[in-house]
């Protein structure tokens, strides 16, 4: 490295060539190398399907709870921007279907499929809709935390944003009757990790989308802790974006190319885990969950090759069997 710096020292740091590097080892390039533990789902599926349900409204950025401009997400309006200190009206009814509407509709797909799933709930949102609440336990669906509220807490005081986390903790315990065991901040900053091992109480977070796989770490705290990867590719957030899904058949194809490719990995002895992504006010619209309803449809075509769970039941599995001795580095 002396060398090197002293050819480039106008581009040389301390970091360069390190697969493994940042405060407390933050970023790993490596991962398993090519090399993944070997997975033996239950019932020797070859993948393991986690539907994820992101419930989020009632809880963006609104003037009616004090914020200081509207939610500025595109949904349906291409272009749509924030309104500082003004009511964004067409994006507050936008919301407002997701858990008038679209929760309801996702619900009952998903009962008359048989299909269980994990809810990332933001604690104000789960708040404001008991019986979104109450639909979501008799189902036997996991409630894992989304935060308390559903806002970029890149900027958010270390302070607050652990305030919000306990804060959500309690809700969940009061409105769902059992504290959550996951949590996916969602736009989360380089404390926030740090802030959910200290709470204590999760077996694990989704703020990563470096692989196809569960991993540890031991960034914080005195035992690895767990990270089970979302995505924003098999995400119908696609929806929402220019150049993204214009219908619901080009949401199944999406879904339908992954999963297709993941179990032929599978049956070539590399078993892993796919995420998808869904949103009440997006894939909830009837064109677009008829996708859903066709992917669920081939899924359960495809028999134990495919294994149908929740989030903590993949944390579960990976803590029983896949528990590091040693854990050196990772995210």
């Amino acid at each position: 490295m002396e060398q090197e710096t002293s050819k480039y020292p106008l581009s040389a740091h301390p970091n360069d060539g390190r697969p493994v590097y940042g405060q407390r080892a933050t970023r790993d390039l490596v991962g398993y190398a090519g090399r993944p533990p070997t997975v033996k789902w239950p019932k020797s599926a070859k993948v393991a399907l986690n539907l994820v349900l992101n419930y989020e409204e009632g809880a963006e950025k609104c003037l009616l709870h004090g914020d200081q401009e509207s939610e500025k997400l595109l949904s349906e309006i291409v272009g749509a921007s924030a309104y500082a200190n003004e009511r964004h009206a067409n994006m507050e009814s936008l919301y407002d279907y997701g858990s008038r509407a679209g929760f309801w509709r996702i619900h009952d797909l998903l009962r008359r499929k048989g299909a269980t799933c994990t809810v990332f709930a933001v604690g104000m949102a789960l708040e404001r809709n008991p019986d979104a609440a109450r639909a979501m336990v008799d189902a036997g669906w996991e409630v894992a935390s989304h935060g308390y509220r559903w806002i970029d807490y890149q900027n958010v005081p270390e302070d607050e944003e652990r305030e919000h986390i306990a804060r959500t903790v309690e809700i969940h315990q009061k409105m769902i009757g059992e504290r959550p065991v996951g949590i996916y901040q969602g736009k989360p900053n380089v404390n926030t990790r740090r802030l959910v091992v200290e709470e204590g109480g999760f077996l694990y977070d989704s703020d990563s989308y470096a692989d196809d796989l569960p991993y540890w770490t031991n960034e914080f705290g005195d035992r690895p802790h767990l990270i089970v990867p979302y995505t924003l590719s098999e995400n119908d957030m696609r929806f929402a974006i220019p150049n993204g899904f214009s219908n619901g058949h080009e949401f199944f194809v999406k879904l339908k190319d992954s999963l297709d490719y993941l179990l032929e990995e599978g049956r070539r002895g590399s078993p892993k885990m796919m995420s998808v992504g869904l949103h009440c006010r997006l894939v909830g619209r009837p064109g677009r969950a008829k996708g859903l309803e066709e992917f669920l449809d081939y899924v359960q075509s495809l028999g134990d090759d495919v294994w149908v769970c929740r989030r903590d039941e993949i944390a579960k599995h990976w803590y029983e069997n896949h528990y590091p001795t040693d854990v050196k580095s990772s995210l």
